[in-house]
C-alpha cells in the first residue's frame, strides 16, 4: 500500500516513533538512511517554539538531504498549536504531528498530550485550527484513551478525519497504563474501522514478529516503532523488509555497527558540543552495547568519561575485539 501525504510518497509502511530525547537530528538520520518510511521529530511544545527558543530550534533541525521532515507539537492552546505549526512549515516541515499520546504528568498536567482525549471538543479545536494553519499534512498520535473506563480513540479519529487530519498513529495503551502491561493492537482495530484514513499501530513493537501480530490484529496500514528502535537504528528496516518479504534481516556486522555508533557519536558531539553531547551519548552508547558480551564493563566504563575524545577510542577499541573474533 503506498501512503500519500502531500507531497510524500510512502511506500514503507514502517515509522520512527517520535520520542523526546531520543530522535534528534542524528538519529533520525541513521534510521532514516536505513530506510524508515518515517521519521519524527521529538515531541515540540508549541509555545517553546512560537518563542523561537534556541532548543525548541535544535528539536526541529534537519538539513534538505535528510528526508521529509516531519515534526511534532504538543500544546493545549488552539491559537498558538496554530502559529507554531505555521512557523514549522516556513522553517522547512513537510509533516505536522499533533501530540495527543503523551503520558507524562508535566505534559498532561498543562492540557496537553494524553489529556487532551478527556475534552474532545476542545482536542477538536486543536485539530482544526491545526490544520487550517497549514497547506502541508498534519498527523494525530494519540493512545486507545484516558483511562480503560474511558477508550475513546475511535471517536477522537472520527473526529480528526472530519478536520482534515490526515493519518492516525495509535500507541495500544491507555494514558494511565503508561508503558506498563500490553498494547492492545485488537483495540486499535476499533480505530481503524471507524475511518478511512491510514491507522499506524504502536506500542510494544520489540521484534519483527511483533510488526507482524500488530497488523494481524489491528489490520492497521503499518507500524510506528518506538523504544524497540533503542541502540538499533538499523531495525526499523529489519521489520520494514520482514514485512513484505517474510526474510529475517539479521543485525549488521561487528565493523558495520562500529561504523553507525561512531557516526551517531560524532554528530552528537558535533550538535550539542563537546560536554554536552557527551552526556547525551551516554544512553545511546548504554543501548548500543546492552545486547553485546561486554557490554556491561563497556557501559560502566563510559557514563564515567568525560573526555568525548577518550570515549570515541573506548568505542572503537571494545567493537574491534569483536571484529577481530570474526575473522579469527
Amino acid at each position: 500500500m503506498i501512503i500519500q501525504l502531500g507531497s510524500i510518497k510512502i511506500d514503507t509502511p514502517v515509522f520512527l516513533a517520535p520520542m523526546a530525547g531520543i530522535t534528534d537530528l542524528p538519529f533520525r538520520r541513521i534510521v532514516s538512511r536505513f530506510g524508515a518510511g518515517l521519521v519524527f521529530s521529538e515531541m515540540v511544545a508549541s509555545k517553546a517554539m512560537v518563542a523561537e527558543t534556541r532548543r525548541s530550534l535544535r528539536l526541529v533541525k534537519s538539513e534538505k538531504d535528510d528526508g521529509p521532515l516531519a515534526v511534532q507539537l504538543a500544546g493545549c492552546d488552539p491559537k498558538i498549536m496554530a502559529e507554531a505549526a505555521k512557523l514549522n512549515e516556513d522553517l522547512g516541515a513537510q509533516i505536522i504531528d499533533i501530540n495527543m499520546g503523551c503520558p507524562v504528568k508535566k505534559v498532561t498536567s498543562g492540557m496537553a498530550g494524553s489529556s487532551l482525549m478527556r475534552d474532545l471538543d476542545h482536542a477538536a479545536d486543536i485539530l482544526k485550527a491545526t490544520v487550517d494553519a497549514v497547506s502541508i499534512p498534519v498527523t494525530l498520535k494519540m493512545r486507545t484513551g484516558w483511562d480503560d473506563d474511558s477508550r475513546n480513540a475511535p471517536l477522537l479519529a472520527k473526529i480528526a478525519e472530519d478536520v482534515g487530519i490526515k493519518l492516525l498513529t495509535v500507541h495500544g495503551r491507555t494514558r494511565c497504563q503508561f508503558f506498563k502491561g500490553e498494547a492492545d493492537w485488537r483495540f486499535i482495530g476499533e480505530v481503524k474501522q471507524a475511518v478511512s484514513l491510514p491507522v499506524f499501530a504502536n506500542g510494544d513493537i520489540l521484534s519483527v514478529e511483533n510488526a507482524k501480530d500488530a497488523l494481524a490484529q489491528s489490520g492497521a496500514d503499518g507500524v510506528m516503532i518506538g523504544r524497540g528502535s533503542y541502540g538499533r537504528p538499523w531495525f526499523v528496516s529489519q521489520v520494514a523488509t520482514y514485512l513484505a518479504t517474510g526474510i529475517n534481516v539479521p543485525d549488521p556486522d561487528y565493523d558495520e555497527q562500529k561504523a553507525v555508533v561512531l557516526e551517531h557519536y560524532r554528530a552528537l558531539i558535533d550538535l550539542y558540543g563537546a560536554e554536552v553531547g557527551t552526556r547525551v551519548a551516554r544512553k545511546h552508547l548504554s543501548w548500543y552495547s546492552e545486547r553485546l558480551p561486554g557490554g556491561n564493563v563497556f557501559r560502566s566504563k563510559v557514563i564515567r568519561m568525560t573526555d568525548w575524545r577518550a570515549v570515541e577510542q573506548e568505542i572503537i577499541a571494545f567493537y574491534n575485539e569483536f571484529s577481530l573474533q570474526e575473522s579469527a
